[in-house]
């Protein structure tokens, strides 16, 4: 037997819309709002004019203001996943990991093996488990996304308004991201930029490949040499756009995909680096820099290197 989420009849809601939302559209507004329910849906009730601001019809790209009061008309949606208890261990851990934190934004050190949020069998992940830490928090919103595997400086918006300026920030390719990456071989010296297009497939087990490919989007990825080892180099990976496994994928196509890495990298490699203590993909985004959009300042934090990583530098310096 099948079973079904169970569905909760709301009543008629009216949402006075504060500066969180001011500047969010109407349709992307409701489908945050209302979890549970199918796009189409949201849609419908928007088309029929069942949903008003200020008492009058609006479209789906209605731009919310400060102020504006929204009609929400009944509906059916699925009852709301609860958070994770924040006494979970590995919940609770994720306290020592903040770098920073104000009433605008946070930078984390995310841990590896953690996702940035919860689905395809995840119960929960780290969004969750930092609403679920900061259950008075009203808004907390990843501003982009690191792989499950990938450790290090992540940024989360505590209001609308920072999440909407740090992500002009990233249009206008103003963040400076650096990555650590331990690849294969030796890097040549003279490759110090990869551009080429990169195209996502999801297979039916809902895992996610990514490949070059002409169809695909443009991306851009800086490199520079941090240390040469015998069989493989510690290198800088700064990327300038931000596609989905976008360093392993640039690596990969160089020809030194990274170690630890179980969907594009070396087999032969990874062995040996599980014999000098890696038991992870070596990725870690170990710098962040950016614009405060509050106080315009320039912000820059570091994550060091886990445990696991660092033995496995110790161990190459000592051969």
């Amino acid at each position: 037997m099948t079973t079904t989420p169970e569905q909760v009849a709301t009543k008629v809601q009216f949402v006075t819309i504060d500066d969180n939302h001011a500047g969010q559209r109407i349709d992307n507004y409701l489908v945050t709002l209302l979890k549970g329910v199918p796009k189409s849906r949201v849609y419908r009730i928007l088309r029929k004019g069942e949903v008003r601001v200020n008492k009058k019809r609006i479209k789906p790209v209605y731009k919310l203001q400060d102020g504006d009061i929204v009609r929400i008309p009944p509906i059916k949606m699925s009852e709301e996943k609860a958070l994770p208890n924040p006494k979970l261990a590995k919940i609770a851990s994720l306290e020592s990991h903040i770098i920073f934190e104000d009433d605008y934004l946070m930078v984390l050190d995310k841990p590896s093996g953690i996702a940035v949020h919860g689905g395809s069998g995840l119960k929960f992940g780290l969004i969750e488990g930092l609403r679920a830490l900061r259950p008075d928090a009203r808004f907390l919103e990843l501003v982009h996304r690191l792989d499950r595997d990938t450790s290090g400086c992540i940024m989360i918006a505590k209001k609308r308004s920072t999440l909407r300026a740090l992500h002009a920030q990233l249009r206008e390719k103003t963040i400076e991201k650096n990555y650590l990456a331990l690849v294969l071989g030796q890097w040549d010296k003279t490759d110090k930029a990869i551009m080429v297009p990169l195209l996502k497939n999801t297979v039916k087990s809902g895992e996610r490949i990514v490949r070059v490919d002409p169809e695909g989007k443009d991306s851009h990825t800086k490199f520079k040499i941090i240390q040469r080892f015998e069989d493989c180099t510690l290198v800088q990976a700064s990327p300038v756009t931000g596609r989905t496994h976008q360093i392993r994928v640039h690596t990969l196509y160089a020809g030194h995909p990274i170690a630890g890495d179980d969907k594009y990298g070396d087999e032969a490699f990874d062995k040996k680096m599980r014999a000098r203590g890696l038991n992870r993909l070596f990725l870690h985004s170990a710098s962040l820099r950016f614009f405060h959009p509050n106080t315009e300042t320039e912000m820059r934090f570091e994550a060091p290197l886990d445990g696991s990583l660092k033995q496995t530098i110790e161990s190459l310096r000592k051969t």
